[in-house]
């Protein structure tokens, strides 16, 4: 056995004890991937990152992200809370510093580049998406979502907004509800999900009336994956991005998007999205968030 140090993190939060918990194995190397998944379903938590050499000199760190149920080729809060674990490991920038520090994770979707600005046990990061939005089809009909929400079917949809599928690394079913109130009643029906059978996670998000700008709240159902319901889902934020490009009149220009999620969990989340649109068509779009370093300890594995 070798003991192999991890800390936990959480992820889209200034606060402990609130955003998306994460544990990053530091010592992966000699894990196969069978290992991995046993650690992750140990961990118990919606991933569980393992930091391995990268694959080019000049990048930072290559890493595997796993659900308690499979290994995923990307993930947004990992990638944000890893980013701020490793600058925070190499010392840079100092611990009374604010200056950032940019480098490349190798994730199973592609290099990964982050900019971070850490110090003190925390810090905040943001990467760029490295695959734009994909529209994979209209999503499941009202009716049936809502049956296996827990909802009436008019609560499905608002302003020119339906339910679709879009894929930034990981695919999603995208699903507006009506309002605050009846997105926080959400519950999925496994049977009446099975009956669907949707097997892509499900992402719940309706217009935040809180706060100036574009906002909105969302919740996210994976329960595929091995996660009943997950705090933060910054690679559903980066998918988000081809929703509001469906759906929203975006012109030319930044945009930038707040998504609040994890409310009604008791962990409240903030994941900062960003868009850049030119000549109608999204050109480019940045995740970001805090992450505070909560744990530290060893494994044997």
């Amino acid at each position: 056995m070798t003991r192999r140090r991890f800390v936990t993190l959480d992820v889209f939060t200034e606060e402990p004890y609130a955003g998306n918990p994460l544990a990053v194995v530091l010592d992966a190397e000699g894990l196969d991937g069978p290992a991995m998944q046993r650690i992750a379903r140990e961990f118990n938590l919606s991933e569980t990152v393992f930091v391995l050499p990268p694959a080019e000199p000049r990048h930072r760190a290559s890493l595997r992200i796993f659900t308690p149920a499979r290994e995923l080729p990307f993930a947004g809060h990992p990638t944000v809370g890893t980013a701020v674990l490793l600058a925070l490991e190499d010392g840079r920038p100092a611990a009374a510093r604010a200056d950032a520090v940019a480098f490349g994770l190798e994730e199973g979707i592609g290099t990964v580049p982050c900019l971070v600005e850490a110090g003190e046990g925390r810090g905040r990061a943001r990467f760029k998406v490295p695959n734009l939005p994909a529209f994979l089809g209209e999503g499941p009909e009202p009716d049936r979502l809502a049956a296996a929400l827990g909802l009436a079917p008019g609560d499905i949809g608002f302003a020119a907004h339906l339910p679709s599928r879009h894929d930034a690394g990981v695919p999603f079913t995208f699903v507006p509800v009506a309002s605050r109130e009846r997105l926080d009643a959400a519950r999925v029906d496994m049977g009446a999900l099975a009956a669907l059978g949707e097997t892509n996670p499900l992402y719940l998000y309706t217009p935040d009336p809180e706060g100036l700008g574009p906002r909105f709240q969302a919740r996210m159902f994976a329960p595929h994956l091995g996660v009943p319901e997950d705090p933060a889902t910054g690679s559903a934020a980066a998918a988000f991005a081809g929703v509001l490009m469906q759906f929203e009149p975006l012109g030319a220009g930044e945009h930038d998007v707040v998504i609040r999620q994890g409310v009604a969990m008791g962990r409240p989340s903030e994941i900062a999205l960003q868009l850049v649109v030119e000549a109608g068509a999204l050109r480019s779009a940045e995740i970001g968030g805090a992450a505070v370093l909560l744990s530290e300890g060893a494994l044997l594995a």
